[in-house]
């Protein structure tokens, strides 16, 4: 199995996947947006994972390289590619399809709970309800297509799921205690007072068991995609 990175910051990578992965032989490339923006000439991967970070998919102004990401990630969707997008990438894979993405009423950043939401048989079913690691300012419109998966008490598409092949989170399942701490270390002066804005102790303090149920659910997910 070959699989292929969208990696945006150092700071945000594939965590728990990365174990996953390299349990089941998969080749794993990267493109790192950090060091240069070239992405592969051809889609030869089985699987394609777009990360998060702190851009908006907006900033294209700034940050030109968001074009060619897009229309590389459209590319991969027509040519039948499984598609994860996580956090940002989930939101990339939105403004592709032409969907609003925009500032949400409320920042989400911590653990806080999801709640699966009612779907068509085939899709893929998240639990009732589970709490998972979250970190954004912004949300998005549904593609048009897409059937939401999971919502949140502030954020109505938390999850969504177009085809068979296409999954956007738009929290982290893969998070690690090292990849948490990473995080807080890079973002840390985001954690301003808020109604869903946890602090760094409530962030870092979590039992252990709440990285393996989400890293299960990870998991899960990745089984699902590619048929394992």
């Amino acid at each position: 199995m070959k699989v292929h990175v969208l990696q945006h910051v150092p700071f945000e990578d594939i965590g728990s996947m990365a174990g996953w992965l390299e349990a089941r032989g998969a080749v794993v490339n990267y493109t790192r947006f950090f060091e240069g923006p070239a992405l592969p000439a051809m889609l030869d991967f089985d699987l394609l994972i777009v990360m998060g970070g702190p851009m908006s998919v907006n900033d294209e102004a700034t940050l030109p390289w968001l074009r060619t990401e897009k229309r590389f990630i459209r590319d991969a969707i027509e040519r039948g590619v499984a598609l994860l997008g996580v956090c940002l990438g989930a939101q990339l894979i939105a403004s592709a399809l032409g969907a609003r993405v925009y500032q949400s009423p409320h920042k989400e950043i911590g653990w806080f709970p999801i709640e699966a939401t009612s779907h068509a048989g085939g899709s893929f079913c998240f639990p009732e309800t589970c709490t998972v690691f979250h970190w954004h300012g912004e949300t998005f419109d549904l593609p048009s297509g897409a059937v939401r998966l999971a919502k949140s008490a502030v954020c109505e598409n938390q999850a969504y799921q177009i085809g068979e092949r296409v999954i956007g989170l738009q929290f982290h399942l893969e998070i690690t205690p090292e990849s948490a701490r990473t995080i807080v270390d890079n973002c840390g002066d985001e954690l301003i007072p808020g109604l869903y804005i946890q602090t760094e102790d409530e962030i870092l303090g979590v039992q252990s068991s709440a990285y393996t149920e989400i890293n299960t659910l990870m998991g899960e997910v990745l089984s699902y995609m590619i048929g394992r």
